[in-house]
């Protein structure tokens, strides 16, 4: 393997498949689909397409959250997109989202369906379809939605950055490590010196800002993303710890989290989600994504 160091790009990039790392298979440059394959649908208003990464798991835990206030138009089927298997270029997740990235969801509800796409769109289309978790006060709403696009803004640079050059690519980079772990703790004392002031990132209650940057920067302080705590001394934002665990606390969260998990122990997957009793009543079939 060539020195990283010595690398000099070259006047005209091209694209070489074999270029290593754990999704290598799924990258290329180009977009559209791949291979013709409608998506399935249930029965329920809302269809969402996903798998339980920290982008994934914003809208499940929005939607069980919807749920546990009452309302029954938030019913839903989660059906699982194999990213690793490339599902996400299907001609039907294309159609739901032409960027064929997770989450995608689409509601049918109306007299057309309509798609949502980018799970920070998703987060505030249900929120304001349900008049949830979203502040109405013109001064709490910017404060709401500033912190949820932080989050839009900031999460690449610890999954697509830090996650991959300390987890995911095919050698160690030290600067690219470097560089990103700086910015990654930079972003976590942003989390907590603001969490010092507010008990939730817009102020006094739990808003979609939160669900929005939980998934990512709360599984981090909380041990679950890239194994990268004790690299990381997540143990010097104390603010943030408080407000992931609080929030891990919450029974809809934790259902949220379980939904389209694929990985790890089984005990905590639901791979796929059509019925509030799927929790309660999870088969051996259910768990394995047999048939």
């Amino acid at each position: 393997m060539s020195d990283a160091s010595a690398y000099t790009p070259p006047k005209i990039w091209i694209w070489h498949k074999e270029n290593g790392g754990q999704f290598a298979s799924i990258n290329r440059p180009v977009a559209g689909p791949t291979h013709e394959k409608e998506l399935p649908v249930g029965i329920h208003p809302l269809q969402l397409y996903s798998l339980a990464t920290p982008n994934g798991q914003k809208v499940t835990v929005m939607l069980e959250e919807l749920l546990a206030l009452g309302h029954q138009g938030a019913e839903y089927d989660a059906w699982l997109i194999k990213i690793n298997e490339g599902e996400q270029f299907s001609s039907g997740f294309v159609a739901a989202n032409p960027n064929s990235k997770i989450p995608a969801l689409i509601d049918r509800s109306g007299p057309s369906p309509v798609r949502v796409f980018e799970s920070g769109a998703i987060l505030m289309y249900l929120a304001e379809k349900f008049g949830a978790f979203l502040p109405v006060d013109i001064g709490a709403r910017a404060e709401c939605l500033s912190w949820l696009f932080w989050q839009m803004g900031s999460a690449p640079y610890l999954g697509g950055g830090f996650g991959h050059f300390y987890a995911y690519a095919p050698f160690k980079i030290e600067y690219a490590i470097d560089r990103f772990a700086m910015e990654v703790k930079r972003q976590l004392d942003v989390l907590n010196r603001r969490l010092a002031e507010r008990p939730y990132l817009a102020g006094s209650d739990y808003m979609i800002a939160d669900m929005a940057v939980w998934p990512w920067y709360g599984g981090l302080v909380k041990g679950w993303l890239y194994e990268a705590a004790e690299f990381l001394q997540v143990q010097d934002y104390p603010n943030v710890q408080r407000w992931a665990d609080v929030i891990w606390q919450r029974p809809a969260v934790q259902r949220g989290r379980m939904v389209n998990r694929a990985t790890g122990d089984l005990a905590t997957q639901l791979r796929e989600r059509h019925d509030a009793s799927d929790f309660e009543t999870r088969t051996q079939d259910k768990l394995t994504g047999a048939v």
